[in-house]
């Protein structure tokens, strides 16, 4: 008997999976609606595949969960997840989610600190989502241990029969942060469960487009791309190469002071003239964006940014970006005596 055999009780009338094993005597199998139970072995009975499809609830153990899309003309392109369901106060599980109408072969590892340094990584699952899927991993994740969850890798490729645009492979990294993860507890897609969720595919297309938009707009990028190529000539290639180099190769990287104010009469001294509300707030996350990058890239050990209090859209935004970002080690509310409540601290690792 091993996870994941479903098994049926000899007294009573309940069935289930084995979840995980409590002694040499005891197991833990999951029933209808995701409860758990302690069981001794001596009172389960492995199901035979044949008696598991005829009398079993397949919709409830089954792996994935498939919804037919309701409008196939309008295609959805994001919406890739990964979520931590609630089993009890102490405990959740890990599903990713396949909100989209690709499929999507994926695979989830973990990355850790290794015993002698330096980052192991550790293999969970592999498989195939169909649109509208989800994907139940075994693991269970302590809330007690939540500053030890390691951080959470999944690569996956993306399928559509028929005519459509090369869509490049998704490889994202997660670790979570208290800050930002118990802020997004919502009704979980697919499932249709409450629990936490994180979107892994959200900076994949452009923003405010639809679906088939944005993969026009990759087609165009790479028809673009492809005729740049074409018209080098080989004797220019070959020109450009002997020439010999004038100044110290390698990008120049603009370091960014210490603090960066992100009110908007900083930004634009004259005024914001004709700019709309979504405009200001694109604007304060640009500077936000290359300030940020520019601090890690210039090595630098943190950097604040005053984002002020007003709707506290801004500051709740920030701090999401922060917590999903992989070279922030953590972040914090500035020094009240200097800032007051306006501002965060960056750490960078």
């Amino acid at each position: 008997m091993n996870i994941g055999d479903k098994v049926r009780l000899l007294r009573a009338k309940e069935q289930g999976v084995v979840s995980r094993f409590l002694s040499d005597t005891m197991i833990e199998i999951e029933i209808e609606d995701g409860f758990r139970i302690p069981v001794m072995r001596s009172e389960l009975v492995s199901v035979s595949p044949l008696e598991s499809e005829r009398l079993l609830k397949t919709n409830t153990y089954a792996p994935q969960k498939t919804v037919a899309p309701s409008a196939p003309a309008i295609l959805s392109n994001q919406g890739i997840y990964l979520a931590f369901v609630p089993v009890n106060d102490r405990e959740y599980t890990l599903h990713l989610i396949n909100n989209t109408d690709w499929e999507f072969a994926y695979a989830l590892g973990e990355e850790s600190a290794a015993p002698g340094g330096g980052v192991q990584f550790r293999g969970l699952h592999s498989g195939l989502l169909k649109p509208k899927s989800q994907q139940k991993m075994n693991d269970l994740y302590a809330h007690a241990q939540f500053e030890d969850w390691p951080t959470f890798v999944v690569q996956g490729l993306w399928f559509r029969a028929g005519k459509s645009s090369l869509r490049p492979p998704l490889i994202k990294r997660f670790k979570a942060r208290a800050t930002t993860f118990f802020k997004q507890k919502t009704t979980l897609p697919v499932l249709n469960q409450p629990g936490f969720q994180t979107q892994l595919d959200e900076d994949t297309n452009v923003p405010g487009k639809p679906g088939a938009g944005s993969s026009q707009q990759q087609a165009a990028s790479a028809t673009s791309a492809q005729s740049r190529m074409t018209t080098i000539r080989p004797d220019e290639l070959k020109a450009e190469m002997l020439k010999p180099k004038s100044g110290p190769m390698g990008v120049s990287i603009e370091r960014p002071t210490s603090v960066v104010d992100l009110h908007i009469e900083e930004l634009l001294p004259s005024g914001p003239g004709n700019r709309t509300s979504a405009d200001l707030l694109k604007l304060q996350l640009d500077t936000f964006e290359r300030s940020l990058e520019n601090a890690i890239a210039s090595g630098m050990s943190d950097v604040t940014f005053i984002h002020g209090i007003g709707s506290g859209a801004l500051r709740s935004e920030l701090h999401r970006r922060l917590g999903h970002h992989p070279n922030v080690k953590f972040f914090e509310d500035a020094q009240k005596q200097k800032f007051g409540y306006g501002a965060t601290k960056v750490t960078i690792k």
